[in-house]
Formats: C-alpha cells, structure tokens, sequence
C-alpha cells in the first residue's frame, strides 16, 4: 500500500493520521511485522490493524554465502508458493539489495539463466518491496541502495514497479535515496519515454550488450521488436527530459561482442548521450558463453575511454555461489522437477 493508501484507511477506522505515521515507523524503521510487537498503539489499536492489513514476508527457502565477498543470495518462496531471487551485494561502505520484479522472466536473453526457467508472473507491489524488507530481516541490515536487476523485466510490470519505488522512497516508509535506486531495463522505448515523465529521480540503467542490431539479435530476442537506434533514440529523450545520465550495461562475452570493432561502433552509438557504461564480464550459465581475458576486457574499456565515453569493468560478485539471476531458482526447480 502507498502511504497515502494506508492513511486513507487508518482514517476510515476512525483512528488519527499520525497512526498510520506509527504503524509504518515499525514496518520500515523498526523492521517489526507482528502488530503484537508495535507497543507503543493500544490493543485495540493494534487488533483494528490485524483486521485490516496483512503484515507477511516472502519465506526464506535457501541462503548461500560467498566465501570469496560476502555475496549473499536468496531464495524466497511466495503467498502461492512461487519462488524468487534476491542478492544482497557488499561494496566497501554499504551493501546493495539486488530485487526481482517477475517469477522468471519472459524475454529469454541468451545468456540469462531467469529466462531458461520461463515466465509465470508479475510480482505484486508487497512482493517487491517485500524483498527489501526480507533482506533487512534476514541479514541485520539497513538497505540504503537498491537495484531492479534481479529476476524478470521491471518495465513488463511497469504499474507495480513505479508504485513499488514510490513506496521505497517515501520519507514515511522505507526513505531511500532516489540517487541510491537504478532500475535496469532491457529497453522498451515507449516505457523508457514514459517513466521520464514519473517525476521519480531514480537511476535509470539499459542493458544493451552488443553495438549491433545483428549480434543483439542473438542475445537479446526482444530487439527484434525494438533495435537500438529506437531504445538510444528513447534514451536521448529521457535524457532531454530528466537531465539525467543513463548507464549502459554491457556483458562481454569472449569472440562475440569484445572485439575493438565493438568498442568503437559502441562509442560512435553512445556518443550523442550522457552514458557511463558498466562492462559486465559474462556469467557463464549454459556452457555456451566464456569471458574474454582480463587484457581483453580492459583493451575494451580502454577504446571506450579514448573516445570519450566513462566507462568501468565491473568486479564480478558471488561466483562462487552462482549469483547470476536466476540460477540458484533454475537449480531448485529442477530438484523438483
């Protein structure tokens, strides 16, 4: 529920607004869902509540652990008993929740192991800020940053996904920094068009992964619907409108998309935009991908540097626990299966 939701049904029990200001001090402050633990509200207070809200977290299947940084993944099962995954990211002074938007995913990136599990649904608003919360619980944590990289297309749920960032930035609720959450598309123009206009500051990143409609073809089988002279052109305009610099998320993937030719015919796509580019080395999910050399990799950013576009290798995070989306529910629903 967005605050103005849970005020609006505070007032209709009755009750004062600032109860409602309360009741979501110990939700996103507090880190307490049982309304027996809220005492500073009365017992009738606190029995209005449990008629009228449900106060329910996704349940902790499985947690792994990387031992190399602290990479933490996991596995949540859902109200139907879907399962979802979510990645707590440790950086030198914070950490980072990595959520999910969808159950699976629809659009089958080559290299995506979400998409190798198929598609079941869009999660709910509870289901995604959900996980921010879990996470808290789970790890003792403060979550002051947040991706939408997790599981799942946020722009195929776009309605909840705004909502959801709606609620994680209010001042009343979870309070996060809007400079502190990106939301990662693989690019839908018109939705990339439209959530410039959200008025929500929030980070906006596109997953491009190749400098050709040809090679993004192959990785990405929804640029045959949009290629990425229509998703760029979006970018410009969210950029026109927001003033915003986008980020351009780039896997590189050994004797595919790494060659120097790449570089330069991506540097020549981005040069009209405002982009930082955040080179990925590839998660090799399938067996059917490698990751180029470390000296190919730099070689890479090095060509986007010297035509002037910002550009960084990522450090890879959890691999020892195969924290790439999707894996560790692909490797559960096989067990059962």
């Amino acid at each position: 529920m967005s605050y103005e939701e849970v005020v609006d049904a505070v007032i209709k029990m009755g009750l004062e607004k600032y109860r409602a200001d309360q009741l979501l001090d110990w939700i996103y402050k507090k880190r307490v869902f049982a309304f027996e633990g809220m005492t500073n509200l009365s017992r009738e207070h606190r029995a209005l509540f449990r008629e009228k809200f449900v106060l329910r977290l996704p349940k902790l299947l499985e947690k792994k652990v990387s031992k190399i940084d602290k990479t933490t993944k996991f596995l949540y099962e859902l109200e139907d008993g879907n399962t979802i995954e979510s990645v707590l990211l440790f950086h030198e002074g914070y950490a980072t929740a990595c959520i999910s938007t969808q159950v699976g995913c629809p659009l089958r990136c080559s290299f995506c192991a979400t998409g190798q599990s198929g598609f079941v649904r869009n999660l709910t608003v509870g289901e995604i800020v959900g996980q921010v919360l879990a996470i808290e619980n789970d790890s003792k944590r403060n979550i002051r940053n947040v991706v939408y990289m997790g599981m799942g297309e946020p722009f195929l749920n776009y309605d909840n996904v705004v909502k959801s960032l709606r609620i994680l930035v209010h001042p009343k609720m979870k309070n996060v920094g809007v400079r502190r959450i990106t939301v990662s598309t693989v690019g839908i123009p018109e939705k990339i068009v439209k959530f410039a206009d959200e008025g929500l500051e929030v980070r906006l990143a596109i997953s491009l992964h190749a400098a050709s409609n040809e090679k993004r073809d192959v990785l990405v089988p929804l640029n045959r619907k949009y290629s990425i002279e229509e998703i760029l052109q979006a970018a410009k305009v969210y950029q026109e409108k927001t003033n915003r610099r986008v980020t351009i998320e780039y896997i590189l993937i050994k004797e595919f998309n790494d060659f120097d030719e790449d570089a330069r015919r991506l540097a020549r796509a981005l040069k009209d935009l405002k982009a930082f580019v955040n080179l990925i080395p590839v998660n090799p999910t399938n067996g059917e991908f490698e990751k180029p050399s470390q000296w190919k990799m730099n070689r890479f950013k090095e060509i986007l540097l010297e035509n002037g576009i910002e550009a960084e290798l990522r450090q890879e995070k959890g691999a020892d626990i195969e924290a790439a989306c999707g894996q560790l529910r692909l490797k559960n629903l096989r067990a059962k299966s």
